[in-house]
């Protein structure tokens, strides 16, 4: 979401952003993604694996339940980047939704209802029946065109296909400048990460073919790319296959994605927490398009990890962990095992 700020309080919310002299206002709104775990609703889909997400499931998944975990996802996101713009971001990508309907839930919650979101969902293939999907405020960004992009695995010894999630493309207009986000929930480390790699160096082989696709056309193209990777920072995957890096000379160079998510990797500073270790595999990366623009165009500020105090567990086992909404067998009223990620656009207010 947006909001005018002065100069000075800019200067105070950061130091390391470049503002030239003189009184000038900023607008800033945020984009977001978040893995909402498991947000499945109570009916059971004979096409997919939710059988344990039902009433009489191995979950005991009941309309309460669910309802419950509608209205903690709800508001989740109408707090993410609120401290800086006071409103929900503008645009989130979302993961782990089983349906349009979840969300159409969500966005009716009394939090998120007022501010007129949209949404942008495909059905994927995937074995457990959950997708990605974009929403937006209506107000601030119209998607104009979108696809989804299959991510063709096949299981060893000629078993067939393994289907997982698309890869969502959205084009459309952030606030009469043109934007392309990309939504990703790349292939899971279940059998650990060396056996399961290969499927995410060729989901970052997709990646890297639409962010290629888009920048041939348009150099200067502004792409915000974002998702649970499953991988971090310096894998394979997202350092050399994707080629997401940190350094902007290179951004420039080879246009490629910056990564600013390194920055919490350095840090220690995860977005999940899996035996004691963290990992940054949710991320947002964006395009050279985004670092260098007009004084007056939407540009990258800065990204964050919301990782608010009601977020994390505060006793027993995974003290410290993510404060996941089902643990032990049990719906705990929690969240999701995995933190929002979140990035800030800013440009100079016209007068």
């Amino acid at each position: 979401m947006k909001k005018t700020y002065p100069f000075w309080l800019l200067l105070i919310f950061v130091s390391a952003f470049a503002f030239g002299q003189g009184s000038k206002n900023y607008e800033v709104l945020t984009v977001a993604f978040y893995n909402v775990e498991n947000l499945f609703d109570t009916l059971n889909d004979p096409n997919t694996r939710d059988d344990d997400r039902t009433p009489e499931g191995r979950d005991r998944w009941t309309e309460d339940i669910y309802q419950k975990k509608v209205k903690n996802m709800a508001r989740v996101i109408s707090k993410i980047g609120r401290e800086t713009t006071n409103q929900p971001p503008a645009v989130i990508g979302l993961c782990e939704v089983e349906n349009r309907q979840v969300i159409l839930d969500m966005l009716n919650d009394p939090l998120l209802k007022p501010y007129n979101y949209g949404i942008v969902h495909v059905d994927s293939p995937d074995e457990r029946g959950i997708d990605v999907a974009l929403i937006y405020r209506k107000k601030h960004f119209l998607p104009i065109a979108f696809k989804n992009h299959a991510l063709r695995l096949y299981k060893k010894k000629g078993k067939g296909r393994d289907y997982t999630r698309d890869q969502l493309l959205v084009y459309g207009v952030l606030e009469k400048e043109p934007v392309y986000f990309l939504i990703h929930h790349w292939p899971s480390r279940s059998g650990g990460q060396k056996r399961s790699e290969p499927n995410r160096l060729k989901a970052a082989a997709l990646n890297k073919k639409l962010v290629d696709s888009v920048l041939q056309q348009n150099p200067k193209a502004k792409i915000i790319n974002m998702g649970d990777f499953n991988d971090g920072p310096v894998n394979k995957s997202i350092a050399e296959v994707l080629q997401a890096t940190h350094k902007k000379r290179r951004v420039f160079k080879n246009s490629v994605l910056y990564n600013p998510m390194m920055a919490y990797y350095k840090k220690g500073v995860g977005t999940a927490c899996h035996r004691d270790t963290w990992s940054v595999i949710d991320q947002i990366h964006v395009s050279g398009g985004l670092l260098k623009a007009k004084a007056t165009h939407w540009r990258f500020w800065k990204a964050g990890i919301y990782n608010k105090p009601y977020l994390i567990t505060k006793e027993g086992r995974y003290k410290g962990y993510p404060f996941r909404s089902f643990a032990a067998g049990r719906f705990t009223n929690g969240y999701s095992d995995h933190f929002p990620v979140y990035a800030y656009l800013i440009r100079e207010a016209v007068k």
